[in-house]
C-alpha cells in the first residue's frame, strides 16, 4: 500500500510521483543519482546529511530547506524557504509548516525549521511533520496523508502522534523518526493501535 513512498529508515523518505523527491536522505546505502527535488526538514545530523545528499543528487536537483540553514552542497540550486510559504519547484505545489517543540528545546520555534506538504495531483496533500510535538500550527493541516514522528524524546511519541493524526484525519498515516537514533521498532505498531480505526495506518518501517 503506498508503494510510491519508501521509507529508507528514520525519516528518510523518497517519493515517486513521476517525479523523484527526497526528504532528509539519511544512511544511503548506494548511489542512486535519481533526486529531482530534497526537501530538508533541518539541521540535525540525521535529517540533513551532506553524504547522503551527494548520493541522491543529480545535475538539476532542486534543495528547500529553511531559510535559517547553511547548505554545503555545491553547484546545486537551493531554495530557502520560511514557514507558512508556498513554493513550486519544477511544477510541484510546496507548502512548508512550522515544526517545533513545545516543551522541549531540542528544535525551537524560532529555529525556522519545517515540515513539508506536497500537492500531488495523483495521490492529494501529502504532509512530511518534520521534527515537531503537536503544535497549533499542525493541528490545522489538512491532507490526504500524514507522515508523522513517532519515537519521542525528540518529537511526539506515539500516543501524542495519534493524537494528531485523529485530529488532522487524513485518509493514510505513516508513522516515522523510530527505531534507530530514536523510539524502537514497536512504535510504528502502538502509533497504529492508537489511531482511530476509520484512518488506514500504513508501517513502512
Amino acid at each position: 500500500m503506498l508503494d510510491f513512498i519508501t521509507i529508507n529508515t528514520h525519516s528518510s523518505i523518497r517519493i515517486d510521483d513521476g517525479i523523484i523527491i527526497y526528504i532528509d536522505p539519511y544512511d544511503i546505502k548506494e548511489k542512486t543519482a535519481d533526486a529531482d527535488i530534497i526537501l530538508v526538514t533541518h539541521d540535525h545530523f540525521d535529517h540533513y546529511s551532506l553524504e547522503d545528499i551527494e548520493k541522491v543528487m543529480k545535475q538539476d536537483t532542486v534543495i528547500v530547506c529553511p531559510e535559517t540553514m547553511e547548505i554545503q552542497a555545491k553547484g546545486l540550486f537551493v531554495i530557502k524557504s520560511a514557514v507558512g510559504e508556498k513554493l513550486d519547484v519544477k511544477g510541484i505545489s510546496i507548502e512548508t509548516v512550522p515544526a517545533y517543540n513545545v516543551q522541549k528545546s531540542f528544535h525551537t520555534r524560532e529555529s525556522g525549521w519545517l515540515g513539508y506538504i506536497i500537492n500531488s495531483s495523483s495521490h492529494g496533500r501529502i504532509y512530511i511533520a518534520g521534527d515537531t510535538d503537536i503544535t497549533e500550527e499542525n493541528r490545522l493541516v489538512r491532507c490526504n496523508i500524514a507522515m508523522l514522528p513517532v519515537g519521542g524524546t525528540y518529537t511526539m511519541d506515539h500516543k501524542q502522534a495519534a493524537e494528531l493524526a485523529n485530529t488532522i484525519r487524513p485518509q493514510y498515516a505513516i508513522p516515522i523518526h523510530y527505531g534507530t537514533v530514536a523510539g524502537v521498532p514497536e512504535d510504528g505498531w502502538k502509533f497504529s493501535r492508537a489511531v482511530d480505526d476509520d484512518i488506514t495506518v500504513v508501517v513502512k518501517i
